[in-house]
C-alpha cells in the first residue's frame, strides 16, 4: 500500500536528536520518512551528492524543514546552504511544506530586523546572520507553508499530528461531497443540452416549424399502436397511407375496401392469423399523409385489432 513520503530537511549535527525523534514519529503513524543519514536518498556518481537530495524531494509528498542556529554546508550555487536549497526546491515543486524554527532563533529574529543595519551587531542564537536573511525569505513565501517555533521535538510532532489529522478529515469530507459534485455536473450538462435544443428549435422555428414537426413525427404514437395491433416484432415507421398499406401487406394483411367495414376506419384482414387491424381514417390528412399528433392527443381506440369470423376465413366454408 502506498504511503505518504515525508522528507526531513535540516542541518545534521545540531538537529540529529530531533531528526531521530521525527523519524520515529513518522514511522509510528504509518508514513515513510526520508532522511539522508539513514540511506533513504540513493546517491550516484554522476552529480554532486546534494543534487540527489534535491531530486529525491520530487518523489516525496511533504517536506518538514527544521531551522536552528547553524547555517550548515554551503550549496554549490554559493547562494544558499544545502538545507535552504532543499526547502526552496520543495516550494518550487509545489510540495506541502511545514517549517519549524528553533524558538531562540525565532525570538531573536525580531531583534535582527531592528538591528541588521547596525554595524557590529552580532546575533547570539545563530552562527551566521544568513540564517536570519533566509528567514526573511521564508516569511515572504506564498500562503500555505506554515512557520512554527519549537523548543523540543515534541512541539513538532504534536503540531504535525494535528495538521495531518486535519488534512485527513478534509479528505473524507471532500470524498463525501464527490457525489454532490457529480450530480451538479450532470445537471449542468443537462441544462447545457436543453439550452442548445431550445436555441436550435428557436432558430428552426423561423423556417416554418419544420424541425419541431420532424421531432414530433419521428415519435408518432401511431407507430407503436400499429406495431402492437399487427404484432410486428420490429420498429414501425410510416408517413403516408400508402406506406402503411405496404407495411401491412408485407405482413399478410389485405386492405378491405368493402362496404361492411367500420365507419370512419380503414381495415386490413389477415385470414391466416384470423384477425384484422383497423385504423382511424382521421389520422391521415386529405393528402393521405400522417397527421402530427402528440401522445396527449392520441386515442388508443384509433388503432385496434378485431377477430375474423369463420365465414370470412375461407370460401370453402360456404354451403353453396
Amino acid at each position: 500500500m502506498a504511503k505518504p513520503r515525508i522528507f526531513v530537511s535540516s542541518t545534521y549535527f545540531d538537529m540529529r536528536v530531533v531528526r531521530a525523534d521525527l523519524e520515529r514519529f513518522i514511522k509510528e503513524i504509518g508514513y515513510e520518512p526520508v532522511l539522508f543519514e539513514r540511506g533513504h536518498v540513493p546517491y550516484g556518481k554522476e552529480e554532486a551528492l546534494e543534487e540527489y537530495c534535491y531530486r529525491e524531494i520530487s518523489t516525496c509528498d511533504v517536506l518538514v524543514a527544521i531551522i536552528g542556529g547553524k547555517y550548515g554546508s554551503q550549496a554549490k550555487d554559493d547562494k544558499n546552504s544545502i538545507t535552504q536549497k532543499e526547502l526552496k526546491t520543495a516550494v518550487e515543486l509545489g510540495k506541502q511544506v511545514y517549517i519549524f524554527v528553533e524558538r531562540s532563533v525565532h525570538s531573536e529574529y525580531k531583534t535582527y530586523q531592528n538591528n541588521k543595519e547596525v554595524e557590529g551587531f552580532k546575533p547570539a542564537s545563530v552562527n551566521d546572520s544568513r540564517v536570519f536573511k533566509f528567514l526573511e525569505e521564508i516569511y515572504g513565501l506564498p500562503a500555505g507553508n506554515p512557520v512554527e517555533p519549537f523548543e523540543i521535538s515534541d512541539d513538532i510532532t504534536r503540531y504535525l499530528r494535528e495538521q495531518w489529522s486535519g488534512l485527513f478529515q478534509r479528505l473524507l469530507q471532500e470524498s463525501s461531497r464527490q457525489r454532490e459534485v457529480m450530480i451538479i455536473e450532470n445537471l449542468k450538462s443537462t441544462a447545457s443540452t436543453l439550452n442548445n435544443l431550445v436555441t436550435f428549435l428557436t432558430e428552426e422555428r423561423s423556417k416554418g416549424d419544420e424541425a419541431i414537426k420532424g421531432i414530433l413525427l419521428s415519435s408518432h404514437p401511431a407507430f407503436s399502436a400499429i406495431k402492437k395491433a399487427a404484432k410486428i416484432p420490429y420498429r414501425v415507421v410510416f408517413y403516408t397511407f400508402d406506406e402503411l398499406n405496404e407495411l401491412l401487406r408485407a405482413r399478410s394483411f389485405i386492405f378491405d375496401d368493402g362496404p361492411f367495414g367500420s365507419e370512419g376506419f380503414y381495415e386490413w384482414d389477415n385470414h391466416k392469423a384470423e384477425y384484422g387491424v383497423r385504423v382511424k381514417e382521421a389520422i391521415f390528412d386529405e393528402d393521405d399523409k400522417l397527421r402530427i399528433l402528440t401522445p396527449e392527443e392520441w386515442d388508443d381506440a384509433w388503432v385496434d385489432e378485431y377477430p375474423l369470423s369463420n365465414s370470412q376465413n375461407s370460401d370453402d366454408d360456404l354451403p353453396f
